[in-house]
């Protein structure tokens, strides 16, 4: 097993977390407050697929809203995923310290603290269209899945990929109250360049998983882990162009997309395996990934005629 000296944090206890009262901070390290790249990365697809669908300007309120729903729902979504998890969490070197796992915080404490996160999801839910609400809501059987899937399949990061990809189809919902080719596109981009990052993020625990059974396209891939990663970020940017495709079909469009190209591939070609420092740290970069991606989005979306 790791050697605990070896490991990386799997928590970052800075900034405001820092600064809580000893008694909430159990509960903000639950939820993930602490690791804002969780957010970040729910955030983005919903943002691109408004901006795409030409409302980031007239609706720059719901991509704000959107992001007080990241917050809220991602911690909802690392609070039952630690109650689901919480006997494998207490044999993985990286996990055991987490809230539930180490006993900081009671079962029962982290239900009330679940169903207080989706209170605020539900304030967010309220500002769409009905069409739009609809769809959000279809969402949770699969985020009530998920934990299930790193038990029963090598790919519960694909499983992931449609959970964390479903506000491109909310964004776009909200906006057009349809969802035409553009918006599935988008939303198959997103999958599967999530595949990708949770692949890169799954490699910090390829020796522990190993030890309690738990899978992982990181385990299954093996060796070939970079070429897969290169794999899933390639298809994740053809669909990604031909969302933006059908929205402005112009070549020039296309460059529009090319930086986040540059940065998947820097991700893929200094990507280390082995080291789990570098693997987190090529994860978290995908917030970047996030913002040069919705750069592409807002400029075809808002010059689309």
């Amino acid at each position: 097993m790791t050697d605990p000296a070896q490991i990386v944090p799997d928590t970052e206890h800075r900034g405001l977390v820092r600064l809580l009262p000893a008694a909430a901070r159990p509960y903000a390290l639950l939820a993930r407050f602490d690791r804002p790249i969780g957010w970040w990365l729910l955030f983005w697809p919903g943002a691109w697929a408004i901006a795409l669908a030409g409302g980031a300007v007239q609706r720059w309120d719901l991509i704000l809203w959107f992001l007080l729903g990241s917050i809220a729902m991602r911690g909802a979504g690392c609070v039952y995923n630690d109650i689901v998890d919480r006997d494998l969490d207490r044999q993985v070197a990286r996990t055991r310290s987490r809230p539930l796992a180490s006993g900081a915080v009671s079962l029962k404490a982290a239900w009330i603290w679940l169903v207080s996160l989706c209170l605020i999801g539900l304030v967010v839910l309220l500002q769409l269209n009905p069409f739009a609400a609809a769809i959000a809501l279809a969402s949770l059987a699969l985020v009530a899945a998920y934990p299930f899937m790193k038990r029963i399949t090598w790919w519960p990061q694909a499983w992931l990929g449609l959970v964390f990809s479903w506000a491109a189809l909310v964004g776009w919902a909200a906006i057009a109250r349809e969802l035409p080719p553009p918006a599935l596109m988008l939303y198959a981009g997103c999958i599967f360049w999530v595949i990708g990052y949770d692949t890169i993020y799954a490699l910090q625990d390829v020796e522990d998983d190993a030890l309690v059974g738990v899978r992982s396209s990181a385990r299954r891939l093996g060796e070939n882990v970079q070429l897969g990663v290169a794999a899933f970020y390639a298809i994740a940017i053809t669909l990604w162009g031909a969302a933006l495709w059908q929205v402005r079909p112009d070549k020039l469009v296309l460059a529009a997309l090319a930086p986040a190209a540059v940065h998947l591939l820097w991700q893929v070609g200094t990507l280390v395996p082995a080291d789990g420092a570098n693997a987190l740290h090529r994860f978290r970069s995908n917030r970047f990934t996030g913002l040069l991606v919705f750069a592409a989005c807002f400029v075809v979306g808002t010059t689309a005629v």
